[in-house]
């Protein structure tokens, strides 16, 4: 029970797949013009997540190694399916707003990468709360960056008016260059504030390429180089 908080606080938290591991920046680049998009792309994001990692646990035993990614693929592609259809019926307007962006997560890289490192190798009640975790970051991230995107482009969060009737919108940040900018000004709070983030680390984390004089004892690259020679 003592990874269930664990791996939501690593998801949340230490490994925040949009913050610090900067992984899925299509989907969070793109459709980030309002919190609204935000939330609804990272609901759905969260909800495959949970449940292909509960389904590849589960399964884990009985996919073949050499087969392993072609199925991961398949298992989320089917609960994208299932999540697209129920959007498409239930929620049209977000539907029409994500588009493109619903099916393309059966390649986002926080799924695939969940699938491949934790929930092929844990057992399912662990890889189920890891993609929570995982998920929660990634929509709490893309629904901070729609609101302050949507707040300065257009004067309201969520739809409803914040600003007073004098404030003029800076319509950059509802375009292509306002994703880059907010997520700039976004990592460098998080690194003033000291908080986990892609160029806030520790050192150990990164490698610089030189195995030969690397004196990090969790690192494996170097090891697996020595094996192979």
């Amino acid at each position: 029970m003592k990874k269930i908080p664990e791996r939501l606080y690593n998801g949340i938290i230490k490994e925040n797949p949009t913050f610090v591991l900067m992984l899925g920046m299509c989907p969070t680049l793109a459709v980030t013009t309002s919190a609204i998009n935000g939330l609804g792309m990272g609901l759905s994001t969260c909800a495959v997540l949970m449940m292909s990692n509960l389904m590849i646990s589960l399964l884990r035993k009985f996919i073949p190694d050499r087969v392993r990614m072609p199925a991961f693929i398949v298992v989320v592609a089917s609960f994208v399916t299932i999540v697209d259809l129920l959007m498409q019926a239930y929620v049209r307007s977000l539907y029409g707003a994500l588009g493109l962006y619903i099916p393309l997560i059966v390649v986002n890289c926080i799924i695939l990468g969940r699938a491949e490192a934790y929930a092929s190798k844990n057992p399912p009640v662990a890889s189920f709360f890891d993609g929570l975790g995982m998920g929660v970051g990634f929509t709490l991230a893309l629904t901070l960056i729609g609101a302050f995107r949507e707040l300065l482009g257009s004067g309201s969060i969520f739809g409803f008016n914040i600003m007073p009737n004098g404030f003029e919108p800076v319509s950059i940040m509802i375009m292509a260059p306002g994703a880059f900018l907010v997520l700039a000004c976004l990592t460098a709070l998080q690194n003033k504030l000291k908080a986990p983030s892609a160029t806030n680390r520790e050192p150990s984390k990164f490698c610089a390429g030189n195995c030969a004089n690397c004196t990090d004892a969790s690192c494996h690259i170097g090891k697996k180089e020595d094996n192979d020679k």
